[in-house]
């Protein structure tokens, strides 16, 4: 038994680099075909360069919710098909005091984590999922909306917020044959997360002291799990928030 989505259309938010290029590379690998979105088109045209012709980028930045009809439309146009998979994977991230966050920072993080996404969830939902009673979405949580982490109060709220809207959006939708689900990355090994530890040896061993895995995960792991989310082994899946993690939150 393997997970195979042929034929199947996926749209992955913010798809082109790190956590969502291993989703779309995951995807991909078991048949999928993939529109990626994101704001840096030359990022685009290299993940299209290096996925080949089942992957194709389309310049979005999904904040701008008056912009995402039009390429919804070209992405299906492009396809010929309806979207099948939705992964809202775009973010982005403000660490600061609490006392030094302004109105402007934290909706900023808000808009794109939770506004953003429910925009783009309901469209694809009213327009691709509802009317063939199908459909799976994967909203991209964190580790953040479990543990007590300084210095992100914007982003742990963003993250939080999209736990709720997971489970009510799964109330509204599972009737429908549609699963919406969340997964929730913990330390995972990014081009950023190598930024943030390489001149800290001794925040990278306190992060592993952290992780019963006592790894850092890598993009693979997530894009696995978000695979099979999308797949037809998680029919009976809804509203869950998974932690893909080592094992960090449930060890504290």
């Amino acid at each position: 038994m393997k997970i195979d989505l042929e034929n199947k259309l996926a749209l992955v938010t913010g798809g082109a680099r790190g956590i969502g290029l291993g989703i779309t590379k995951s995807l991909i690998e078991c048949g999928a075909q993939v529109a990626i979105v994101g704001r840096d088109e030359n990022q685009l045209i290299l993940a299209e360069t290096d996925l080949g012709e089942a992957c194709k980028g389309f310049t979005l930045d999904v904040a701008d919710t008056s912009a995402q009809e039009p390429v919804l439309g070209a992405i299906r146009e492009h396809f010929d098909k309806p979207i099948d998979v939705l992964v809202n994977n775009a973010g982005n991230h403000l660490k600061k005091p609490a006392l030094e966050t302004s109105d402007a920072d934290f909706a900023t993080i808000l808009n794109t984590h939770v506004h953003a996404a429910f925009a783009l969830t309901r469209a694809v939902i009213s327009t691709d999922m509802l009317p063939r009673e199908s459909g799976k979405i994967v909203f991209l949580s964190s580790m953040a909306a479990y543990l007590a982490i300084s210095d992100i109060v914007a982003y742990t709220t963003a993250k939080t917020a999209v736990d709720g809207l997971v489970r009510s959006l799964t109330a509204e939708f599972a009737p429908h044959n549609i699963n919406i689900n969340a997964v929730a990355p913990g330390w995972i090994e990014t081009d950023m997360m190598r930024r943030a530890v390489e001149n800290d040896p001794e925040r990278y061993e306190r992060i592993l002291n952290r992780i019963p895995a006592n790894r850092l995960g890598n993009t693979k792991d997530i894009g696995r799990i978000v695979t099979f989310l999308c797949s037809d082994f998680a029919n009976y899946i809804h509203g869950v928030t998974l932690p893909v993690d080592g094992g960090a939150v449930n060890s504290l």
